[in-house]
């Protein structure tokens, strides 16, 4: 299968992912129910977010220019380890590899465990030379290489049982928004965006905002009341709320509460469900300063400043060449 061939394939796949997988309620009900964190809404939004940026002919080959891929190579089975805390979070991994010319052996996260073999399948509907690409397990014994996604505790675990055969071990990451005080009410509503879609839990949710000193957050809660307080509808969304609320009160820890968020004073990166940390900064280099010294946590950055940081409202929306961690999967899967 020439590179040309998986790229129009992947394109269809695109297709069929925004106009007839988006609105398969049945299959969003289904996953909801095996998992409440996965509204329909926020799978619907993950799988036309893969639709737009990452199964683009344009996008696909802008992309594949920077790399040098043979039409004719030996595959090799790369193990995928998924994680299961965002819908489909490990597709660009998985993207990389059939891309590449290389054989994906997936296992499947038990939280996230319908909605990619149904793409799969698709995708073989749509080119059938996909099938000695894609396979999944539940062990990756002899693999010729593993990218493994987890928390700090399993990278450990797979950095030992992978250590002989090529392998990126991706830890916990979280994101941080540059705020100045002086940003739009839209680009307020955007940044909710960053902290609230899939209800904080990616990595490249934003759970930190780096602050001038002083700021004043009432007016950031005002524009956010009553757009995203029903998160506080979804029952696992409200019991964190609670809880970690609770630990607040009783920890006599001084925060700032809205009715569906908390704002504590932290220089800690990543934050509780519901939760936000911030830190202070005096000055532009003081928090340059602080994002330096976090950088092994931060998986990227959001702030009004396009040539430093993300836009406000596009974390979740990353393109294909941003990779995970700032590791370049596909420069990994070539010279392996």
């Amino acid at each position: 299968m020439t590179l040309n061939t998986r790229i129009k394939a992947l394109v269809a796949l695109g297709n069929w992912m925004r106009e007839t997988l988006s609105a398969n309620d049945l299959l969003l009900q289904q996953i909801y129910f095996g998992n409440r964190w996965f509204t329909p809404e926020n799978t619907r939004q993950a799988i036309i977010a893969i639709a737009n940026n990452f199964l683009n002919e344009t996008q696909l080959n802008h992309w594949l220019s920077a790399y040098s891929i043979s039409e004719n190579i030996a595959p090799k089975k790369v193990g995928l380890i998924m994680a299961g805390n965002i819908p489909m979070v490990g597709f660009h991994d998985l993207l990389c590899v059939l891309i590449s010319g290389n054989h994906a052996v997936i296992k499947l996260s038990s939280k996230d465990h319908l909605l990619l073999p149904e793409i799969t399948n698709q995708l073989i509907g749509i080119e059938p030379d996909f099938k000695s690409q894609i396979s999944y397990s539940e062990r990756l014994n002899n693999m010729d290489a593993v990218i493994a996604t987890g928390s700090d505790n399993s990278a450990k675990y797979f950095e030992q049982y992978f250590a002989k055969q090529p392998h990126i071990i991706r830890r916990n990451r979280n994101s941080v928004a540059w705020l100045t005080g002086n940003e739009t009410p839209q680009q307020l509503i955007d940044l909710g965006k960053d902290v609230f879609t899939f209800f904080g839990l990616g990595c490249r949710n934003v759970s930190h905002l780096c602050v001038p000193e002083g700021y004043d957050f009432t007016s950031l809660l005002n524009i956010w009341d009553g757009i995203y307080e029903p998160l506080m509808q979804e029952d696992p969304y409200k019991n964190n709320y609670d809880y970690n609320r609770t630990l607040l009160l009783l920890n006599k820890i001084p925060h700032l509460a809205s009715n569906y968020v908390m704002l504590v004073k932290n220089e800690t990166i990543a934050s509780r469900i519901a939760t936000l940390h911030y830190s202070e900064r005096n000055n532009e280099m003081e928090g340059l300063q602080f994002l330096e010294k976090n950088k092994s946590q931060i998986q990227c950055i959001v702030g009004d400043d396009k040539s430093r940081f993300v836009p406000f409202g596009k974390s979740q929306q990353p393109e294909l060449w941003d990779y995970a961690d700032g590791v370049d999967t596909m420069r990994f899967l070539t010279d392996i």
